[in-house]
């Protein structure tokens, strides 16, 4: 299909994107990518060869996404995120190929069973990893490559592994604050970044950015 494109966003003769997509100024669509009906980017987005974004998606502005990216129905990213190369979104707790008499193939398009996944604004994930269904990453935090998040992120948390595990607090540079991975329950500990010299306090609640 030909998509009406009334923005001044940009894609590469080989992108497919559907009727019904919106895309901001400066967006840049790469080659190879397909963007399915209904989804929404915002200005200042890249997104790289061959990734797939599926119905309705929304994406904010200033967003990078790399090369072959799986974006499925259900996801909403924010601004200021890096969703690196070969990162795969899921929406399914209980995926099956066929209908449940087995009569013929469970539908493609989102249904009530569809859960919503929500990346917050500035989050980084690391090339390879896999987000689970129906999870929140918290604003700025980080998931580390080859990463499998099975739950939800908190606010500056950086988490790792398979199933991935809090392993650290990193500053909105990216750099990572010398604090417990764990938030203590009894007292309020400090750090600054060494890179960028923002403070910031972490407690029972989670971490606050203090100047």
């Amino acid at each position: 299909m030909t998509a009406e494109r009334p923005d001044p966003y940009w894609a590469h003769p080989t992108a497919i994107v559907e009727d019904g997509v919106r895309a901001g100024a400066g967006t840049r669509i790469w080659d190879g990518v397909h963007i399915r009906h209904g989804a929404r980017l915002g200005e200042s987005c890249i997104v790289g060869e061959k990734t797939y974004i599926a119905y309705d998606v929304a994406i904010g502005s200033f967003v990078k996404i790399n090369a072959c990216v799986y974006i499925c129905a259900g996801v909403t990213i924010e601004d200021f995120c890096m969703i690196s190369a070969h990162t795969v979104f899921t929406n399914d707790r209980y995926p099956r190929a066929g209908n449940a008499d087995l009569s013929g193939l469970e539908t493609s398009e989102p249904t009530e069973e569809t859960l919503q996944t929500l990346v917050r604004r500035g989050t980084t994930i690391g090339a390879g990893a896999t987000i689970g269904p129906g999870l929140t990453l918290g604003e700025l935090s980080m998931v580390g490559m080859g990463s499998v998040v099975t739950r939800d992120v908190a606010a500056h948390q950086l988490v790792v592994g398979n199933p991935a595990r809090p392993a650290g607090w990193v500053c909105r540079c990216g750099e990572r604050l010398a604090l417990p991975a764990e938030a203590p329950t009894d007292d309020r500990l400090s750090a600054s970044c060494e890179r960028c010299e923002r403070a910031f306090t972490l407690g029972e609640s989670g971490i606050v950015e203090t100047a």
